[in-house]
């Protein structure tokens, strides 16, 4: 089966380096990762060609992202909770500071993300409330040895908490020009996007190695 009829999240699991070609053309491996990659770039209006070549490339290429497929979930599981986990807590609550203060000085200004600092926060208790149930829950009965059929109905919830978290983004993007601040932008502004920036990409590379990887059927239950 060529590359164009594979689901996007199908690639991302599979073709090591592919995720850094979705974030570029802004494709959504995540929560639309059931979607072929021919129907994803009709939607997003991407000719195909120049992806599925760059996609076809990385096979040729000594890609230094970790593979997780054959990891095992244990190991999955404290690296998504070292790595995103704490650090989504910890970049929100500076991204909530720096968005209020630039609604405070610029916010009559066009261009202005006024609402972000609220948006921000509402994403901050919607991850932590998310988080704390995996790492209180879901997490410790995988590192146990229950297989993904034996919690199907926590992984239910926890996927469907996902499409909020994209959609989320989305309203983030909307509010933020697509994160891109505007000419003769602050400094402080400009470091608030490059933050949002930081902080989009790595939430939708967590929710991909949750949907795709350790949500998967065939996810490793056991390992050294």
């Amino acid at each position: 089966m060529e590359l164009l009829d594979q689901t996007v999240g199908w690639i991302a699991r599979n073709v090591p380096g592919s995720t850094r070609i979705f974030h570029e053309h802004q494709l959504d491996f995540c929560c639309g990762g059931n979607q072929p990659l021919r129907v994803a770039l009709q939607n997003c209006n991407l000719a195909p060609m120049p992806i599925v070549e760059a996609l076809t490339s990385l096979q040729d290429v000594d890609v230094q992202e970790k593979d997780w497929r054959d990891s095992p979930k244990k190991e999955l599981v404290a690296f998504i909770q070292t790595t995103y986990h704490t650090r989504h807590r910890e970049q929100l609550q500076e991204l909530i500071r720096m968005a209020s203060r630039v609604e405070q000085v610029h916010g009559r200004r066009e261009g202005c993300p006024n609402g972000l600092a609220v948006h921000l926060h509402g994403m901050l208790e919607d991850l932590d409330d998310h988080m704390r149930k995996e790492e209180e829950i879901l997490f410790p009965m995988l590192e146990r040895g229950f297989s993904v059929q034996q919690v199907a109905a926590p992984i239910s919830v926890m996927r469907e908490a996902h499409v909020e978290h994209g959609d989320a983004l989305h309203k983030l993007y909307a509010l933020t020009n697509g994160i891109t601040p505007p000419k003769g932008a602050c400094n402080t502004w400009r470091a608030l996007y490059a933050g949002l920036r930081q902080f989009s990409d790595e939430l939708v590379e967590h929710i991909h190695l949750e949907n795709n990887i350790l949500f998967a059927e065939n996810a490793v239950s056991e390992g050294a």
